[in-house]
């Protein structure tokens, strides 16, 4: 039985914002934030705009693109933020940006990343996600941009396994 596809949702509806303290054990020997510390914390913003997107459970699926910028150091507040920039019939491509911000308000990019994240349902299924209704230049931009990147990882995909 294929039921219907759920109703479109706003990028806006799913963005999500999450704030650490670099604490010392989350650094190295050079008191910098641990890129797999960080990847973490890239990975659980991407679930939960991933989860407000979808109303669902979500799994990992690829982290498409990694890319550090710059350093964050102990005692630096980092400020994550995702949002979903396009889905197909079960997936989710959600970028995450990650900023130190200085006390001051300013805020300076370490980190852009691209993940997609599959939703689930109770028996672990891939399960159908909204569409995505984008309001801005800035949205659709990256919406094509996703399609791109779709496309690109699905031919790694097809040669990978082919």
């Amino acid at each position: 039985m294929q039921m219907d596809k759920p109703s479109a949702k706003y990028v806006a509806d799913s963005r999500t914002q999450q704030v650490q303290i670099v604490l010392p054990q989350h650094a190295n020997s050079c008191r910098r934030l641990f890129g797999g510390v960080l990847m973490q914390w890239i990975d659980v913003t991407a679930a939960v705009t991933a989860r407000r997107h979808s109303g669902r459970e979500v799994t990992t699926a690829c982290i498409d693109m990694l890319d550090f910028v710059s350093p964050a150091y102990v005692g630096d507040t980092v400020l994550l933020e995702g949002c979903i920039t396009h889905v197909g019939n079960t997936s989710m491509e959600v970028r995450v940006n990650t900023y130190v911000e200085s006390l001051d308000g300013k805020r300076e990019m370490v980190n852009r990343a691209y993940l997609v994240l599959v939703a689930i349902d109770e028996q672990g299924n891939p399960a159908q996600v909204p569409g995505l209704i984008t309001v801005n230049d800035q949205e659709q931009a990256e919406w094509e941009a996703g399609a791109k990147r779709k496309e690109l990882r699905n031919n790694r995909r097809k040669k990978y396994l082919g």
